[in-house]
């Protein structure tokens, strides 16, 4: 073993989506980082859908980037098609989503890696994670290196002893044809981790010429597009559009004749796979009563011919997957380029993490992205910025966490360590019980104070963010100050919605009725830039829902300043049954609230939790 000359403060372990965001936001805050992954030409590779965002996880990249990282902005710079999903749903549950170019995404990304200060770029496989005295202190390489380092973020995706299924065929890979990482799971368990296996698949590529675009739905994106990060002003790309297709019951019967065939039926896949993303095989079994799925066929780049089936994810043997495919009315004829598959992989449950994300076995070794149950680009990149800034921050005994009613993030981390996972964690709105405080369009408001305090901010933002937070304080005051009495086209038209402005009122006060929106008055106001304008729109509509989530996160927030001491015995509490004295020592939460939201726990046993630190002088 060759000891490496260079000393880091943090070492990164793999190059996707949680990795790139750990290693950006290490390098920033001054951090001498070094990311080490597999593949330098399969940086931030999309491995499935190419796409960010979508439903809730559109949220999380709102949040990443309001904290400084880059997933917001590499998307604005490669994106292909924009949409605002749920646009005509309440703001507490509008997403955006955006294809890729995703070799663009991964030139983008790489160029960014290689580009950063404080930050340095290797190829190697990690075989060893090195540890002393409880601590980690660097790992060991394939080639024969050590690096040392303070910190470890270790980003494995489905690389850890990664088992590729197409029908009775199987290898080992982390990605296709990308061989997987076996002796890493071996280091972790030595290390006194307890793996378990969790599964995911990938639809077929497919040659767009062998496909007849002139019989699907198309789907066009919004025009104009709108960016996901603060600072971008327009996206520079030609935009394109999807396309839907259909199963219908002749492909459903081949799926059912052939079902003695998938890996997941016939008992060869032990892992668990994601029910909200299920393969088409799962459909047809789960759903025998519907006659069709939509499939979206989505271009991977602008000079591509590759597209991708998102919805067809499929194990099944490829005769099979050609005959299902080729069922679909304007895929008659269609090639594959590259076949579905679906693959296994090692992870370890996130219950055995601290809020930020470092373990509770090894001090300074910090776990993100799939290697915590959790499947999506967006879920990985947003563990990944809060493993990076705690790895940098606990090399002075810092932390750093998100608190549910702070940020989409603090809600994913939140569940995962006090949890834990059954099956692939996936961000819903409906997980965020204070969704409409934690909105895409008020991310900055949230977070953007957090990042600058610790570096991830730069200056000019910063105060481009307070320019603007100014600007929205006089937008909200004009609204209440401007009386409107109009003239007669006005009143006709506020007549026809039953205002009555002969008596005259103020902007504000037009603005709260349903049927008045913001265009309608904006006219009267001071010229503001659409985003104040929208801004001020949801603070005043939706000011009585915003007061009662901020008066229940208040509520919460009591709970959670209540610590938990750390050399608590829970055996010693009268009245705790056994069972919640083992949830409470496998968790070990750091709050009342956190003991709360562990599954299975009552109210009344962290009563007598908080009853018994208040006799020992805790509270």
């Amino acid at each position: 073993m060759i000891s490496y000359s260079n000393y880091y403060d943090v070492v990164v372990v793999g190059a996707g989506h949680a990795g790139i965001e750990a290693a950006l936001v290490s390098a920033r805050m001054g951090a001498k980082t070094l990311l080490l992954t597999i593949y330098i030409e399969t940086i931030a590779q999309m491995s499935c859908n190419p796409a960010i965002g979508g439903l809730a996880k559109g949220c999380l990249v709102k949040d990443i980037d309001a904290l400084g990282g880059e997933m917001g902005k590499c998307i604005d710079a490669t994106g292909i098609q924009f949409r605002i999903l749920n646009k005509k749903k309440g703001p507490a549950v509008r997403s955006s989503r955006a294809q890729a170019d995703k070799k663009l995404y991964r030139l983008y990304m790489t160029d960014k890696l290689m580009n950063t200060e404080n930050l340095f770029v290797k190829q190697a496989v990690v075989t060893d994670i090195l540890a002393k005295n409880g601590e980690v202190i660097g790992v060991e390489c394939d080639t024969g290196y050590m690096f040392t380092c303070k910190s470890l973020v270790l980003t494995t995706g489905t690389f850890l002893n990664g088992l590729i299924h197409i029908g009775d065929k199987r290898y080992q890979a982390g990605r296709a044809n990308e061989f997987a990482s076996t002796h890493l799971s071996d280091s972790l368990k030595n290390l006194g981790f307890d793996l378990q296996r969790l599964k995911t698949g990938t639809p077929a590529r497919l040659h767009a010429d062998t496909i007849n675009w002139d019989v699907l739905e198309e789907q066009k994106g919004d025009n104009p597009p709108e960016p996901f990060s603060f600072e971008t002003e327009s996206v520079p790309l030609k935009q394109v559009s999807c396309f839907i297709a259909h199963t219908n019951e002749k492909t459903h019967e081949i799926i059912r004749n052939n079902m003695h065939r998938s890996p997941l039926y016939s008992g060869v896949i032990q892992g668990i796979g994601p029910r909200y993303c299920p393969s088409i095989e799962d459909k047809v079994k789960k759903f025998p009563d519907k006659s069709r799925h939509q499939i979206f066929l989505e271009p991977e780049g602008l000079d591509t011919k590759e597209i991708y089936a998102n919805g067809f994810s499929s194990s099944l043997p490829i005769d099979v997957q050609i005959a299902m495919y080729r069922s679909l009315v304007g895929l008659e004829n269609v090639e594959f380029i590259r076949p579905a598959y679906a693959i296994e992989y090692d992870f370890v449950q996130p219950t055995e993490l601290y809020p930020t994300l470092e373990t509770k076995k090894v001090k300074g070794l910090f776990f993100a992205g799939q290697i915590n149950g959790t499947t999506g680009y967006e879920e990985a990149a947003a563990q990944g910025i809060v493993a990076g800034i705690n790895a940098v921050l606990s090399i002075d005994k810092r932390s750093f966490t998100l608190g549910r009613d702070e940020s989409f993030i603090g809600v994913m981390i939140d569940d995962l360590v006090t949890k834990g996972v059954d099956e692939p964690y996936r961000m819903f709105h409906s997980r965020a019980e204070y969704r409409l405080l934690l909105r895409e369009d008020n991310a900055e408001f949230r977070l953007i104070d957090k990042g600058y305090a610790i570096g991830t901010i730069s200056a000019s933002r910063y105060n481009r963010f307070l320019s603007e937070k100014e600007m929205l304080e006089r937008c909200l005051a004009d609204l209440s100050s401007l009386r409107l009495t109009g003239n007669d086209d006005l009143k006709s038209f506020m007549s026809n919605i039953g205002i009555n402005l002969d008596r005259g009122y103020s902007l504000l006060e037009l603005l709260k009725r349903p049927e008045v929106e913001i265009d309608v008055i904006k006219k009267f106001l001071p010229p503001y830039p659409e985003k104040i304008l929208n801004f001020a729109s949801i603070r005043v509509k939706y000011e009585g829902y915003i007061k009662k989530q901020e008066d229940d996160a208040k509520k919460l927030i009591k709970i959670e300043k209540i610590k938990i001491p750390e050399d608590i015995d829970y055996s010693r509490i009268v009245g705790l049954r056994r069972e919640y004295v083992e949830k409470l020592n496998a968790i070990k939460p750091k709050t009342l609230g956190q003991a709360l939201r562990i599954k299975g726990m009552t109210p009344a046993a962290v009563s007598l939790l908080h009853i018994y630190i208040k006799s020992n002088n805790h509270d």
